[in-house]
């Protein structure tokens, strides 16, 4: 169920006033109820995903069983085994297409049989959360976990199945299995990071999509520049939603005692597309670098093969994304692109990084902009639904085609975009370069009027319609 809907949000007090009235003593029946309810919520998009997601869950378990015992090796085979329904539901339609197509190239008319299931809804997300876990049983970075139920909720936690962050055994485990403490400060922190997420996800995103949308669909009848504009919008928009996401989530997980990982750290203020990786989907890029770079090799090898590395790495990430040519093109632009800074750059980003740099100079701020424009022109592969549709997308902007079609937005677009993107980017300027500055800023009186402002405004503003968040489909 969408954090965005009505239904969420009527059901949502029940369930924390529930999960307080159960005492800490009692916190197995809380970790039982919460269980119960992230099936149910995750069953009213479907009720058969829900078999899907049990079997995950007790395929990768049974695998934790089997390390304990001492078998280590169909430790790994059942991790295996996990990743086959993701294979099946995302891939078989791609590699189908694709294997057919190769066969007609070479003269034979062969095609498997098609197969009409819906994808099941995040299982990108809790398949990669419960295939980690295995993964960290083997190499010894987490404990074997025994209790079923406890595990369960550890992979079908409602606040993060559906879109992430993508938690690691070790840090979301520990907190299954200890009474939650609810402390009124992190109800209100919780709060604010959930009005903050819905303001940038249903004013922001959505309303930038409405653009985003009607230019993508429609691109040969607009100029270059229009679609230059567009694809910037979609820069944003994507983050606006996934972002937008990724806060309600950790804001709701925090009002009910949790702690997640936080997915975004201000990733279009990166000077590099490799810092840009260390700030965008931060829980993939763990994910990623543990599991598929450092296992490939990471930069402990010769620098080729650290290249190699990194593409592979990025290939999977496309993958990942989608059983779309233009998720594999997307992938491999980011591979090649960090490929490339650590050639000619590679010991100043690296030291860069290291630094936490905060200060805004010249170099840095050209570097920044030209970033984002890399950043931009990859996610034109990532939005268009073809790459035939994505080279001509980049043909229009590179060749500055005119056109003779009008602005595509209403006047409560413009408002609402007009005074909700300085909001945005001022707060993440201040938040990146000077966080400290400002005091007034600081004082409870003024962040409670600032929070109260984007209630209004979401309210008044807000696309509220229940709209799907992108990261949902992947």
């Amino acid at each position: 169920m969408p954090f965005n809907s009505f239904n969420f949000w009527l059901l949502f007090p029940f369930i924390f006033i529930i999960c307080m009235a159960i005492p800490q003593r009692a916190h197995r029946w809380q970790n039982g109820f919460l269980l119960l309810v992230s099936y149910l919520l995750y069953m009213n998009w479907n009720p058969a995903f829900a078999i899907v997601l049990f079997g995950i869950t007790l395929i990768t378990y049974i695998g934790g069983i089997f390390f304990a015992a001492g078998k280590q090796r169909m430790c790994i085979w059942f991790a295996l085994l996990a990743l086959l329904p993701l294979v099946v539901f995302k891939y078989y339609g791609f590699i189908n297409e694709n294997v057919t197509s190769l066969l007609e190239t070479a003269g034979l008319h062969f095609s498997l049989p098609g197969l009409n299931w819906a994808i099941p809804v995040g299982i990108s997300f809790f398949t990669f959360q419960a295939v980690g876990y295995v993964f960290d049983v083997y190499h010894g970075r987490c404990e074997v976990e025994k209790n079923f139920l406890d595990y369960a909720l550890f992979v079908s936690f409602f606040p993060q199945i559906t879109s992430g962050p993508i938690s690691t055994a070790s840090e979301l485990m520990p907190q299954i299995k200890s009474p939650q403490r609810v402390e009124y400060r992190d109800v209100v922190q919780g709060l604010k990071w959930l009005v903050w997420g819905m303001f940038i996800k249903l004013v922001i995103a959505d309303r930038l999509g409405m653009f985003v949308d009607i230019v993508y669909a429609n691109y040969i009848h607009y100029s270059g520049a229009m679609c230059f504009v567009a694809s910037v919008a979609y820069t944003l928009q994507i983050y606006c939603d996934f972002a937008g996401y990724s806060l309600m989530a950790i804001g709701i997980a925090s009002t009910l005692g949790f702690r997640l990982i936080n997915n975004f750290n201000r990733p279009y203020f990166a000077a590099s597309v490799t810092e840009f990786w260390r700030r965008w989907h931060i829980s993939l890029t763990r994910w990623l670098t543990t599991h598929v770079y450092i296992a490939l090799g990471g930069s402990r090898c010769s620098r080729w093969k650290q290249y190699l590395n990194i593409m592979v790495t990025f290939l999977v990430s496309g993958l990942w994304h989608g059983a779309n040519w233009t998720f594999v093109v997307w992938g491999a632009i980011h591979g090649l692109l960090q490929v490339i800074e650590k050639v000619l750059f590679g010991e100043k980003i690296k030291a860069e990084i290291k630094s936490h740099v905060r200060h805004l100079t010249l170099s840095r701020g050209v570097r920044i902009v030209v970033t984002f424009l890399l950043v931009s022109f990859a996610w034109i592969f990532f939005r268009m639904p073809s790459l035939a549709d994505s080279c001509s997308v980049i043909g229009r902007i590179l060749t500055l085609q005119s056109s003779s079609a009008g602005m595509p937005l209403d006047s409560i677009v413009v408002i609402s975009l007009g005074m909700a993107l300085p909001v945005l980017i001022l707060r993440e300027w201040r938040e990146e370069f000077c966080p400290q500055s400002i005091t007034l800023l600081n004082k409870p009186i003024v962040k409670w009027m600032f929070y109260l402002f984007l209630f209004c405004f979401l309210l008044t503003m807000g696309v509220l319609d229940g709209g799907q968040f992108i990261y949902v489909s992947f």
